[in-house]
């Protein structure tokens, strides 16, 4: 099933609900590689986890949406791994971006503590927070 309608448009209903609250490019980069894994693995997790790891290349989740990353790369070393061997992923927090990105997120997502937080802490706070406000956004 196509994510897209005759005109090339992405249709929002496909996509989950923090890509619904992304940008366009978000919502296509997210959808084309969507559709290409289904046609390649079929309708699966497999597919997702692909359309994902393709997402997170380029976008990062903050709060309960994604954003253009600083710069392109794999966001966690699950992402720079490749395979799908069970190792944990970051949830589209960028694990690789410096300690000072992830600081100004944590500030913005007004997480407590965030300014004696080790780097892998802030990572960890960061996904707890995303959590937070993806759940609260589902709940509007």
């Amino acid at each position: 099933m196509s994510r897209f309608t005759e005109d090339g448009e992405v249709k929002a209903e496909t996509l989950p609900s923090t890509l619904q609250r992304s940008d366009a490019k978000a919502q296509d980069t997210f959808a084309a590689t969507l559709d290409a894994a289904e046609e390649q693995y079929g309708d699966g997790e497999r597919a997702r986890r692909t359309a994902f790891a393709s997402l997170k290349h380029g976008f990062e989740k903050v709060g309960d949406h994604w954003e253009p990353k600083e710069s392109k790369g794999p966001s966690d070393d699950q992402a720079a791994g490749g395979g799908a061997d069970g190792r944990p992923t970051a949830g589209g927090v960028d694990a690789n971006a410096s300690k000072k990105h992830l600081y100004d997120l944590a500030k913005k997502l007004d997480v407590p503590g965030r300014s004696a937080m080790t780097k892998g802490e802030l990572v960890d706070a960061l996904q707890k927070a995303n959590d937070r406000e993806t759940r609260k956004a589902r709940e509007s």
